[in-house]
């Protein structure tokens, strides 16, 4: 049993997600909805609404219907004239594409830290966890074999150990903590291959430019990406090394690539690689002070999992599990925003 959604304007945990409505209903984000044909608009606000209200508390969202039909506040402070059935709701989120929901929350994020971008280079904090899905293990067992026709896999992780689920990859912008990107990968592929993958994604989505400085923690170790960061995504990929890290054969891997040679401005790609390398270099020496920012992505991860209920996910196609994910991140994204973008600030709201 859930305890009853009482409102209380009083609680700092209301007046938080009072805030976080007020965003779901303004204009701005009424024309991201718009945007990416996620309509009707108001039924949209409402679906949205009751979906990180039950993220918020941990809840169903069965049961929020269920609290909103027999509560009038609680209709009055989500400002929903007509309940709707919890079928509705299923189907609503189930007709969009995992594209489009991505599009919108990164729309929706935007629109709020526009004002807060600042001109120079950008720092990206990466980093990845495991999405487990919440199976029942005494009914029936999983084996490699009878997950081979299912879209979620097998995984493992260090603090999770075994699982079943995904691998989900977060991006976030350094300061403001924006989460900028979202990749769900099943089971656990290796940190090292998906750099890739990740990169391909930053670019495409123009999200990295020139000059940017992207950090990741030492499961993304590799010579090979250290070179790819700088040669073809013209990055500084400021990767925790490991202890056999050497840094002449790093320099001896620094060549300049042929395909500059013979170009208009073969000189000035390679003044960009000599600094984009002076840059890597001296940023791997000096990691300790990427410590602590690095820190702030656990601290996140945790915030999501205690506090917005993604330890466990009801979900098992990765087309539902991705429109879970986006819909938490952006619960989360929107609260970073309205100020809980400290390392204690995410770490008192895991605890709530």
């Amino acid at each position: 049993m859930h305890p009853p959604l009482i409102v209380d304007r009083k609680d700092p945990k209301w007046l938080l997600l009072e805030l976080v409505f007020a965003i779901l209903s303004s204009r701005r984000t009424h024309q991201e909805f718009s945007k990416q044909g996620i309509k009707p608009i108001k039924f949209t606000e409402t679906a949205f609404k009751i979906a990180l209200l039950s993220m918020f508390f941990s809840v169903d969202c069965s049961f929020v219907i269920q609290e909103l039909e027999n509560r009038r506040k609680l209709r009055r402070f989500m400002h929903i004239d007509e309940v709707p059935s919890i079928d509705a709701i299923y189907r609503f989120f189930s007709k969009w594409e995992e594209k489009q929901f991505i599009s919108g929350v990164s729309g929706i994020l935007n629109s709020c830290y526009a004002r807060r971008k600042t001109r120079g280079y950008s720092t990206f904090l990466i980093d990845a966890t495991a999405i487990t899905l919440d199976l029942n293990w005494i009914r029936k067992t999983y084996s490699k074999a009878k997950l081979e026709e299912k879209e979620f896999k097998w995984g493992y992780s260090p603090s999770h150990g075994h699982y079943i689920g995904y691998k989900l990859t977060l991006v976030v912008e350094y300061p403001s903590l924006q989460p900028v990107c979202i990749l769900l990968h099943s089971g656990s592929p290796h940190d090292s291959t998906l750099f890739k993958n990740v990169m391909n994604e930053l670019k495409t989505r123009k999200i990295i430019r020139i000059g940017d400085i992207v950090v990741f923690d030492k499961g993304y170790y590799s010579y090979g990406n250290y070179v790819q960061g700088i040669f073809k995504y013209n990055v500084v990929p400021l990767i925790f090394s490991k202890k056999k890290f050497s840094f002449q054969k790093l320099t001896n891997l620094l060549n300049y690539p042929i395909w500059i040679f013979g170009r208009s401005d073969t000189e000035k790609l390679m003044q960009r690689f000599r600094s984009l390398a002076k840059r890597l270099f001296s940023g791997l020496r000096s990691m300790d002070k990427y410590i602590e920012k690095r820190s702030l992505i656990e601290d996140i991860f945790k915030t999501t999992k205690n506090a917005f209920s993604l330890r466990k996910i009801h979900k098992y196609t990765t087309r539902s599990v991705g429109k879970t994910v986006c819909l938490n991140v952006l619960l989360l994204g929107l609260v970073i925003y309205l100020g809980f973008n400290g390392k204690t600030d995410l770490q008192r709201l895991s605890e709530w």
